[in-house]
């Protein structure tokens, strides 16, 4: 709302609606309808870069407006708090409309085309609501049927997609290491256009590119640009600046309830306060995580007999861990436990955003190019946490940990802390 005397602020509000038109247009321009329809995964969160440009350019251009048209003058102070007051309102308005508009028409039909990540995808999409897709069904080859649980598969050529996508009443394609021509996959998009099918590629080498390739063109012919490996000084530096503000903040603000914890802890169960666990950290070095204490003095002994009853053979998941005291489900369902983190991070030894710190025995398990995970110092929070926690098994675990690595950039560590707090609060993947 425009700020001003009373008798003003009519006139300036019917002046200012003339102005909606121009805000459109710019958001427009900025491709902020537009990303959506390309991206599965995308959110309010990942716009927020261009949404905030977009309200700087939009506020200057409407003191601008208000400068040379026939209405009441705009002071300084009142189109800064219009900048500020949009900056604020805008990002939840948009958040707010997509969560409605995604209620009110319902997800989108997803028909998958390929057989090799069929299930991984279909489990993909049906553990994250939030992505807006329905899987209908798989489309693979006759010898080969992927499996995947409540979906029907249907055999046959790629040809008959076209088919398919009417029968299903299909809203987005999403092709997975088929087999096609250029001749075959330029017809398949046109028969894709003309029944308004979104399409979405999951190219060959995904696992190894990450979200943050680049398209570029060498006289038309596309070319991908990857990060390169190895993270400048630069990058490094704004890294650790990033650790220590947010880390030093933290523990300012929450030291009287972190002291609340521990007295907690203490009257709860016989033992420490924190527990103490040596990770494998940076470029294989060793450092003791520091954690609150959630479990028993004998956890660590009664490790090897529960190992049978673990969901997953790589590392220790159980659906309800007998050595978990009571004050410590509370902590690990809010993720108290992991405040004491917040010093490793303060040494060095952590960081907030990065890969999860493994044990010994579970950092054996990887191998290859999967060491690269190594190459960034762990982190507290990361696309394992955000995406799912113990819903997610360590070989995914250790591919997102890899993509993380080698796609790293200080707006990506930014949007990561903003998707930790609504997963913590949601206690999605605890365990």
């Amino acid at each position: 709302m425009i700020l001003g005397p009373k008798e003003e602020l009519g006139p300036n509000l019917a002046w200012g609606a003339l102005m909606l038109p121009v805000w459109l247009v710019l958001f427009k321009l900025y491709a902020l309808y537009d990303r959506d329809v390309k991206r599965i995964s995308h959110s309010t969160v990942d716009d927020l870069p261009w949404l905030l440009h977009a309200v700087l350019v939009g506020s200057l251009l409407t003191w601008a407006y208000y400068k040379w048209a026939p209405a009441p003058k705009l002071v300084l102070e009142e189109i800064v708090a219009f900048g500020l007051a949009c900056m604020c309102l805008v990002p939840l308005v948009r958040a707010v409309i997509k969560r409605l508009t995604l209620q009110a028409i319902g997800p989108e039909r997803v028909l998958i085309v390929g057989d090799r990540e069929a299930a991984s995808l279909v489990r993909k999409m049906r553990a994250h609501p939030e992505y807006g897709l329905e899987p209908v069904g798989v489309m693979a080859p006759s010898e080969r049927s992927p499996d995947v649980p409540d979906l029907p598969v249907v055999g046959g050529a790629p040809q008959e997609v076209s088919r398919l996508l009417r029968t299903y009443h299909i809203d987005r394609l999403v092709l997975s290491h088929i087999e096609l021509d250029e001749h075959e996959m330029l017809e398949l998009m046109r028969e894709c256009r003309g029944l308004s099918v979104k399409v979405s590629i999951l190219p060959q080498l995904f696992d190894v590119m990450g979200p943050s390739v680049a398209i570029d063109d060498v006289e038309g012919m596309t070319v991908l640009g990857i990060n390169p490996m190895v993270l400048p000084r630069s990058s490094r530096f704004l890294k650790r600046a990033l650790d220590l503000s947010v880390s030093l903040g933290a523990l300012t603000l929450l030291g009287p309830p972190m002291l609340l914890v521990a007295g907690a802890i203490k009257l709860d169960s016989r033992g420490p306060m924190f527990f103490r666990q040596e990770r494998i950290g940076k470029r294989g070095q060793r450092f003791q995580v520091l954690k609150f204490r959630t479990m028993g003095r004998d956890a660590e002994e009664l490790r090897g007999a529960l190992a049978h009853q673990s969901s997953d053979p790589n590392w220790l998941k159980l659906d309800h861990d007998p050595r978990v005291t009571r004050v410590g489900r509370l902590l690990r369902l809010t993720s108290l436990d992991e405040l004491p983190q917040l010093w490793n991070v303060v040494k060095g030894e952590m960081s907030i955003v990065g890969p999860r710190p493994l044990i010994e025995s579970e950092d054996r398990q990887v191998q290859g190019w999967a060491r690269g995970r190594l190459d960034l110092t762990p982190g507290i929070t990361g696309l394992w946490q955000v995406l799912g926690r113990t819903e997610i098994a360590f070989a995914e675990m250790i591919k997102l940990d890899y993509l993380y690595v080698t796609n790293w950039s200080l707006w990506g560590d930014i949007r990561l802390l903003l998707r930790t707090l609504p997963v913590v609060l949601s206690r999605r993947g605890a365990n």
